[in-house]
């Protein structure tokens, strides 16, 4: 009888021991020490080690690490590269495209006005140019607000400059 209750005894301390220890594994942390390599401890990290650079501890979600291959697989620590991006990172990463395609729509824009300005601008120095070359007498004001007519010398100079600037709308 006294060995069936001694080994009935022994059985329990086995198992309360081995509970016990399955309670200890579960509290596990992971982490990334500054050289990249993953640390397991049953207690915290040090306080030196970032948030983000925690990889498991109880209570926290499990999360992958992301490994570039390059400086990961060597053992060097390239930073965030390491842990997996949170919602803030990918929030901001978001934004960060977000924000450089409305640069890209601007720019586009732009140029696309300038453009259309440039094909305005050269229409109007063509028609300038015929109207210069046909002969027609063209009216200009002076600085007292009288209008005159233009001379031949200042058609001739005119022509010549307007001439240079239809150069550029080819």
């Amino acid at each position: 009888m006294k060995q069936v209750l001694l080994k009935k005894t022994a059985m329990a301390a086995t198992a309360l021991l081995a509970l016990s220890l399955a309670s200890v594994a579960l509290a596990q942390y992971v982490w990334l020490d500054d050289k990249g390599v993953k640390q397991y401890s049953d207690v915290p990290p040090p306080a030196s080690v970032p948030g983000k650079r925690i990889l498991k501890a109880p209570g926290l979600s499990s999360r992958p690490a992301y490994s570039t291959g390059g400086a990961a697989a060597t053992g060097e620590d390239n930073g965030a590269a390491n842990a997996a991006p949170n919602i803030a990172e990918k929030n901001a990463d978001f934004m960060k495209r977000k924000i450089e395609q409305a640069d890209k729509d601007k720019k586009t824009a732009a140029e696309a006005k300038d453009k259309a300005d440039k094909a305005k601008n050269c229409e109007r120095a063509r028609d300038y140019q015929q109207a210069l070359d046909s002969g027609v007498r063209i009216g200009q004001v002076d600085q007292n607000g009288e209008r005159i007519a233009m001379t031949d010398e200042l058609r001739a100079k005119e022509s010549q400059g307007n001439k240079q600037y239809l150069v550029a709308c080819k």
